[in-house]
């Protein structure tokens, strides 16, 4: 940054200044380190006060007044140090440095000064709109957060309820498992008669005759199945798992009732599963055959 001379001056000025008034004002006070303090405090209130001024902070009348009050100040301690010394010269040429450098800083001040720089107005026009939307980002961010808040508590509460259905789903899904176990075991436990169940159906096998052959047969009695030859006789597998035939039990049961109606509910008795109009029929064929054989003897 290209600087002009005058700052050059205004800062040669600048640094007699604070030679001259720190010593003047530490001589003045008399108090060794404490007078060298003020000194000081007002050099360095002198500097901020110009760096305040050119960078244009607070209202535009403060920064000078400030500063010519400072200035002014200091130029009333060098006075009574020349007056304490009895030299008018230094009652004079103490001030003179001191004014004359705040002048010279005033010209440096504006040399130093972009002439394209915005205005104090301007800047705070700018500063106006930045703050605005620096309030508008951060409330926007603010009413997200709360937003996005507000969604997590609503997320967690439907995975709380979600937990609890699964839960529940759970408990029911054991409980009808373990009713199905139960169910088994009563099951298995249970007396073997309640397991049989109804024992297969034997098919019944068809000896009925037809009735031209039953009316040629010669009207003998069956013959016992003691009786037949050895070759003839059955085996002993048949003789467990044959039953007797609707035809036998019909002659059997015809011979020891009188009405066919109480034959029929006999064998129906016996064999449940056979079909009654077989029956009916096989009895109706018996009891003729049976009345063919009392005439045939008689």
């Amino acid at each position: 940054m290209n600087r002009p001379r005058v700052f050059y001056g205004a800062a040669l000025l600048a640094g007699l200044s604070l030679v001259w008034s720190g010593y003047a004002i530490t001589d003045l006070m008399e108090s060794g380190a404490f007078g060298l303090s003020v000194a000081v405090a007002g050099d360095i209130g002198w500097l901020t006060v110009l760096w305040a001024e050119y960078k244009r902070i607070g209202p535009r009348w403060a920064a000078p007044i400030a500063g010519w009050a400072i200035a002014l100040g200091v130029a009333v301690l060098l006075v009574l140090h020349g007056a304490s010394e009895g030299s008018a010269a230094q009652a004079i040429a103490g001030p003179f440095v001191v004014l004359v450098g705040k002048i010279v800083w005033s010209f440096a001040l504006a040399a130093l000064r972009n002439p394209a720089a915005l205005t104090p107005e301007q800047e705070a026009e700018i500063n106006s709109v930045i703050r605005d939307s620096e309030h508008a980002a951060r409330l926007h961010a603010a009413r997200r957060d709360g937003e996005q808040r507000r969604a997590d508590a609503t997320i967690e509460r439907i995975q709380q309820q979600a937990r609890i259905t699964l839960a529940r789903d759970r408990a029911d899904f054991e409980i009808t498992l373990e009713r199905l176990e139960m169910r088994a075991e009563i099951e298995r436990q249970s007396p073997f008669a309640l397991t049989m169940g109804e024992q297969p159906n034997t098919p019944i096998a068809n000896t009925e005759q037809p009735r031209e052959q039953i009316a040629n047969t010669p009207s003998t009695p069956p013959i016992a199945p003691s009786s037949l030859p050895a070759e003839h006789a059955p085996t002993s597998a048949n003789t467990i798992i044959e039953q007797p035939s609707i035809a036998d039990l019909a002659r059997e049961h015809v011979a020891i009732t009188t009405t066919n109606s109480a034959a029929v509910q006999a064998i129906l008795a016996a064999r449940p599963n056979a079909d009654r109009e077989s029956v009916a029929a096989a009895v109706r064929r018996a009891r003729r055959n049976a009345d063919g054989m009392k005439g045939g003897y008689g």
